[in-house]
């Protein structure tokens, strides 16, 4: 299956979606630019979800749900807001269709006295609706998470990147300082950024986007920034501050302890399947997907090697002893004892599927009481004795994850580089590629600049603990603002 798989160096992109599609994640749907989520997939997805989900409850926050559909004026109450999304917006003007002669129309006399918006974001819908909920500083903070999909009409699509409908979690929060607010918006980052590096096993850079790359309405966005194996990089997380532009809107006031009516303050947060892309981004090869053991469907596939139905019994007995074991531990494991489908198939198979670890018995490992281990992601074999099972797969497991880790680790250090002139930033992203660390004076001008002659934009301005200051990288002025360059997705 394998060879099946485009050469990631040749062409990074037919790459990517062939193991999105040969690997049984995800497929185009008939809708232009959505995509259909299959099993496999979604088992990633799910793992996902309940990783973040856990993490945000921990932290005090609770899950609801909110309409899909959102009214128009609601909307308009703040412009700058829409006019991030004006453009994405799908619109349900009628709420019936009509059959005549056989064909399906729509039924003229049904049009909506007002237009309703497919959610491409909920924040209008959720503060019109926290006007009813927030009356006192004693309803503060109000922490909200929603788990739902949302719908933004893409002219360009890729599977998982960038699809007109995706999944995602949208946190909501409301706060009675703008302090407490910033805190919040600051913690949500931090706890993405957790998962992604010892979850996902994939290194990021934290820093804030420049007012032109901000969420529509925000005051500040926090973000989370990785470096891609074609040394793109991808926004994998942001969480924004949004002041008082929602509750001013929406006249969401509190009465605070000395009975003055404030208007709270807010944030909102958030990461969607596009994870689920720089999984397979940061990780995979030309065998396929290779996933970290925290975050795969099957940590373990036990593979049977025969050639009459006396070793196939003998070789189920124990596969299934080794299971019951795993399960014991909190592994997740498969037996593939499919007849139809030869050894060397199956090998390919979780290959293609990234399954951290392969288990394969055959009539010598029944007779020397041995296993034949192959870790996913250095393709290498072991022989290992049976009792040695269990502490060897849990120690591998760690391997691997942290082997994972490195790499990309490794991958980013590699490939981020440090340049004080605009000729250096032009020869080292049309040689070398990666992020490009520099100073920048805060000019849109500039960054507009660059953006166009090179088609690098500012992926975040970083956090710069050191106080480190030096010269914009056009204009020479001194400046404290580190930011990286590079093209992205």
């Amino acid at each position: 299956m394998g060879k099946f798989i485009s050469d990631k160096n040749i062409n990074f992109s037919k790459w990517y979606n062939d193991i999105v599609i040969k690997a049984d994640l995800a497929e185009h749907s008939d809708i232009r630019g959505c995509m259909i989520i299959k099993p496999y997939g979604y088992a990633i997805w799910e793992k996902i979800k309940a990783v973040l989900d856990n993490m945000f409850k921990k932290t005090g926050h609770l899950n609801a749900y909110f309409p899909l559909l959102i009214p128009k004026s609601f909307l308009s109450k703040e412009s700058k807001h829409i006019d991030g999304f004006a453009k994405e917006c799908a619109v349900v003007t009628h709420s019936k269709l009509k059959s005549i002669n056989n064909e399906i129309l729509i039924d003229d006399n049904s049009k909506l006295k007002e237009e309703l918006i497919i959610r491409p974001t909920s924040e209008t819908l959720i503060w019109h609706t926290y006007k009813k909920w927030i009356k006192s500083y004693k309803d503060l903070p109000l922490l909200i998470n929603q788990w739902s999909n949302v719908i933004r009409w893409e002219i360009r699509t890729r599977l998982f990147l960038r699809t007109s409908e995706f999944l995602w979690q949208e946190g909501h929060t409301a706060h009675a300082s703008s302090e407490e607010a910033i805190q919040e918006a600051i913690l949500m980052r931090n706890i993405y950024n957790d998962f992604i590096k010892n979850w996902m096993a994939i290194e990021t850079i934290m820093g804030i986007k420049t007012p032109k790359e901000r969420f529509a309405g925000a005051i500040e966005t926090y973000c989370i920034e990785g470096l891609m194996q074609d040394k793109k990089s991808l926004q994998m997380g942001t969480s924004h501050f949004l002041g008082q532009i929602f509750s001013k809107a929406f006249d969401v006031k509190f009465l605070d302890q000395n009975n003055n009516n404030n208007y709270v303050w807010s944030t909102s947060w958030g990461v969607s399947t596009r994870l689920m892309g720089a999984l397979i981004m940061s990780h995979s090869d030309d065998k396929g997907l290779v996933l970290p053991p925290k975050l795969a469907p099957w940590q373990v596939v036990i593979i049977p090697v025969y050639d009459n139905d006396l070793i196939f019994n003998k070789i189920s007995h124990l596969a299934n002893n080794i299971m019951e074991k795993l399960n014991k531990v909190n592994i997740t494991s498969i037996y593939d004892n499919k007849k139809y489908h030869r050894p060397g198939f199956k090998f390919s198979h979780y290959e293609l599927k990234g399954v951290p670890i392969r288990i394969t018995i055959g009539p010598n490992d029944l007779q020397d009481n041995t296993l034949e281990i192959f870790r996913r992601d250095t393709r290498k074999k072991m022989t290992i004795y049976k009792e040695e099972l269990i502490s060897t797969i849990e120690n591998l497991l760690k391997e691997i994850q942290s082997n994972l880790y490195k790499r990309n680790k490794n991958h980013m250090i590699n490939n981020t580089h440090f340049v004080d002139n605009y000729d250096d930033l032009k020869k080292t992203l049309n040689s070398k590629g990666g992020m490009i660390m520099s100073y920048w004076d805060g000019s849109q001008e500039i960054e507009n600049k660059i953006k166009n002659e090179t088609q690098a934009s500012i992926i975040c301005i970083a956090d710069n603990k050191e106080k480190l200051s030096g010269k914009s990288i056009i204009s020479k002025v001194k400046s404290n603002k580190r930011v990286l360059f590079a093209k992205s997705y």
